[in-house]
């Protein structure tokens, strides 16, 4: 069995093993290739626009994973046209085989990507132009296979000039058109040929034998060669299939015996039905079946013992009858309740979420879904849906609840998070409380809820927006409640904030546990998205371009629910292909960060923490960072100590402590700032310097730090410490000092004036201690 694959990035693991078979094949079948342009496919992939040309790379590999052929396609997106650099057989064979298929799916790209032409290099077929007779009978057969779809050689121009003397078997330009076969305008060429000549052979090709070649193309149209190989009746130019790559899709083939028809429950099999009969029909999918997993990956989200019992008590319980829980004793870990009936209300959260003989093999069934979902994105694919039943974005480490036994969202992320930092984004109308209670205190896994505000909806104890982590986990846990009535217009901007919450975290990975209750209607939920809605969400959550795992949730209305479902992916698919299809720059902007003046009682020790975080500070002078935090709260104003500190989400991004100086009107000095090391060239402490000036100049201060923000890239060298005090008026007097390894003085001329001798030599504690003079560590 043979797939073509696109491969997007060298970071995921199975991308990397099919990159360096890539590599092996082409220093396998082309000896003149340098071992630096191999070794640059992977930066290719990773800045498309670092030579001006997008990488788009296709291998057609084995179902176990070899790859048989590749290739690889230049987009220039202004000119509008597409460059098929190499197309190579692991075996070097030629013909319409794995060459072929590879051919047809370059096209299928080059038309997605609304190009004016296709082209590509090949070599002559005439014994003229190469005498070679091996490789004379190579080149008629790929230019034999390459007419049958109508492209041929351009003619008439000059694109075959020798580059220097001697050079022999000049290769031909080839033209095709695609479906359209449009006449290739000699405006439109000339662009092609000096982007190809100036960006590809940058170092062979000199500007005045571009200009040559380029000048060439005088006719318009430009002639191509008449058939000769194939007639003109038999050409296939129409370009069929899809472009966009199909989304896995995995479904518990073990949801319908999950059925419980007391009390209402809405969670139903007919759900999974309902948006099967609209997904399945759209080509937009592939099945996949699902695979068994251990039960360490549940360990590794889950209480081993809330696990045990969970599968114990569903084994206990007759077919048929559904024990739910009555009694809510409080968790006492050392002395859990020994009745059964007890026991249940010891590990969920509500009254209404059952155990039955089907729970446990559902349930499982259902986290074997969203690893294997995650399994595919490893493995290269860009979405992955795992269609389950039973939801599980309630189920918390230890407990289950809201229909939810195993938090299959959890599971995915945990098992994506040890290869790389994921984010889980949940777009159910109830909060997801189980993700934000397993990754509270971690920083590599971000959460992000978008639900109903808890004063109105389940589970009630947890989502609000205060909740932002804690420990390690500090600011990766983001909450956006809604009000009850809530439509598309609205829910929009409170998904922006989660995508630009997301883009600054920069994840590899993305785990959306998508619930489709916040649409009009739905027996659970009182907001109204529309299909519409849904569309537009998956659109901006695509067109992030992150490497995504959808898990399904909740969504009870099953009249619409495969209809938004199927929006909702084609959203997902299309924001996803303009984004690859895209320019777009990999470190994304800074958003989202708040400042505040005033310190509050956990700082102290915030403040502590991230000084002792940078590893740049000594015992002493992080001693010092916490006590001026705690002067300020003891003394307020009279402590002489001002305080900027911004924060990230809720997490402290980096501080400044800064105050006027004793005996004078309006001079300040600058005692400290320090940035958090995931923060630090991201342009914060310049904002903080800025966000200080700012504060001064209102307070009738004179400082004028544009002074010294030139002076900026040589403080933020490693090592170094500016230290300089800041005077009434604008005047300064200040030194740049190496670190800890260099003792000499470092001038910046124009910027800083000399500074006087007593103050050289002197360490930022003894400047503190002695109020002599004030150190500023820049290192941001």
């Amino acid at each position: 069995m043979l797939r073509i694959r696109r491969i997007y990035d060298d970071f995921v693991p199975a991308n990397r093993e099919r990159l360096a078979q890539v590599q092996e094949i082409l220093r396998r079948r082309f000896a003149d290739i340098s071992e630096t342009e191999i070794a640059l496919i992977g930066e290719k992939l990773r800045n498309p626009f670092k030579q001006r040309f997008r990488l788009v790379l296709f291998v057609a590999e084995s179902i176990r994973g070899k790859v048989l052929g590749f290739a690889a396609l230049l987009h220039e997106p202004e000119i509008g046209f597409a460059f098929l650099d190499w197309l190579a057989t692991a075996s070097g064979r030629t013909g319409g085989g794995i060459g072929g298929v590879l051919y047809d799916r370059v096209r299928q790209e080059a038309k997605s990507l609304i190009v004016k032409g296709l082209f590509f290099e090949c070599l002559p077929d005439t014994v003229e132009a190469c005498p070679d007779a091996a490789l004379l009978a190579e080149n008629r057969s790929r230019l034999r296979f390459y007419e049958r779809y109508g492209a041929r050689p351009v003619i008439n121009s000059g694109y075959e000039l020798p580059v220097k003397e001697g050079d022999t078997c000049m290769p031909h330009l080839v033209y095709d058109g695609l479906d359209a076969q449009l006449p290739l305008r000699r405006a439109f060429a000339r662009k092609v040929v000096r982007a190809i000549l100036e960006r590809k052979y940058a170092e062979y090709c000199p500007p005045e034998y571009v200009d040559r070649v380029t000048a060439s193309f005088t006719e318009d149209p430009v002639s191509l060669r008449p058939f000769r190989y194939v007639k003109p009746a038999a050409v296939r130019a129409s370009v069929e299939g899809r472009s966009t790559d199909q989304i896995a899709l995995i479904v518990n083939p073990r949801h319908e015996i999950h059925h419980v028809h007391e009390r209402g429950y809405v969670e139903s099999p007919v759900r999974v039905r309902s948006i099967l009969a609209e997904l399945e029909p759209s080509g937009l999918f592939t099945p996949i079946a699902p695979r068994p997993f251990a039960d360490s990956h549940l360990h590794a989200v889950h209480d081993p013992a809330f696990v045990s019992y969970l599968r114990k008590a569903c084994a206990d319980l007759p077919p048929g009858k559904s024990l739910y829980p009555y009694i809510f004793p409080i968790r006492n870990k050392t002395r859990p309740p020994r009745e059964p009936s007890v026991l249940s209300g010891y590990y969920c959260i509500d009254t209404f979420t059952p155990i039955n003989a089907n729970v446990w093999p559902a349930a499982r069934g259902a986290v074997d879904c969203a690893l294997t979902a995650a399994g595919e994105v490893l493995n290269g694919r860009r979405i992955a849906y795992a269609l389950v039943r039973p939801p599980g974005h309630h189920a918390e480490r230890r407990s289950y609840g809201g229909f939810c036994y195993f938090n299959n969202c959890a599971a995915a992320a945990q098992y994506l998070s040890t290869w790389g930092k994921t984010a889980i984004l949940d777009l159910d109308y109830h909060h997801g409380n189980g993700q934000q209670d397993i990754f509270y205190q971690r920083a590599d896994v971000l959460t992000v809820s978008i639900h109903g505000h808890p004063s109105f909806a389940y589970p009630y104890f947890s989502g609000f927006a205060d909740e932002k982590g804690d420990g390690e986990g500090e600011g990766f846990n983001l909450n956006l409640p809604l009000p009850e009535k809530t439509d598309g217009r609205q829910y929009l901007k409170a998904l922006d904030l989660a995508v630009r919450r997301i883009r600054d975290f920069n994840p590899h990975f993305l785990v959306t546990a998508l619930g489709f209750d916040p649409a009009r209607g739905d027996p659970t939920g009182t907001w109204s998205l529309r299909a519409g809605d849904f569309e537009e969400n998956g659109r901006r959550i695509g067109a992030m371009g992150i490497p995504t795992v959808v898990v399904q949730e909740g969504g009870y209305r099953t009249r619409t629910i495969g209809r938004n479902a199927l929006r909702f992916f084609k959203g997902l698919s299309a924001g996803f292909e303009k984004w690859a299809n895209s320019r777009h720059d990999p470190r994304e902007r800074l958003h989202g960060v708040q400042y505040r003046h005033e310190p509050g009682e956990a700082d102290p020790k915030r403040v502590r923490k991230l000084v002792e975080i940078t590893g740049f500070f000594n015992p002493a002078e992080i001693d010092i960072a916490e006590e001026l935090v705690r002067e300020r709260l003891l003394k307020g104003d009279d402590s002489g100590y001002r305080f900027i500190f911004a924060e990230h989400f809720g997490r402290l991004a980096g501080y400044v402590c800064y105050g006027p100086i004793p005996a004078t009107t309006a001079s300040y000095d600058l005692y400290w700032i320090a940035v958090h090391p995931d923060f630090q060239g991201r342009s914060l402490g310049r904002r903080l310097l800025k966000e200080m000036e700012i504060l001064i100049v209102k307070a009738g201060g004179g400082a004028d730090l544009r002074r010294h923000i030139p002076a900026a890239p040589v403080c933020q060298h490693p090592g170094f410490l500016r230290e300089l005090r800041l005077y009434a008026g604008g005047r300064s007097q200040g030194l740049l000092r190496a670190g800890r390894r260099q003792s000499h003085l470092l001038q910046v001329p124009g910027l800083i004036p000399p500074v006087s001798p007593q103050f050289f030599g002197l360490s930022g504690t003894e400047c503190l201690r002695k109020s002599l003079f004030d150190t500023i560590r820049l290192k941001i």
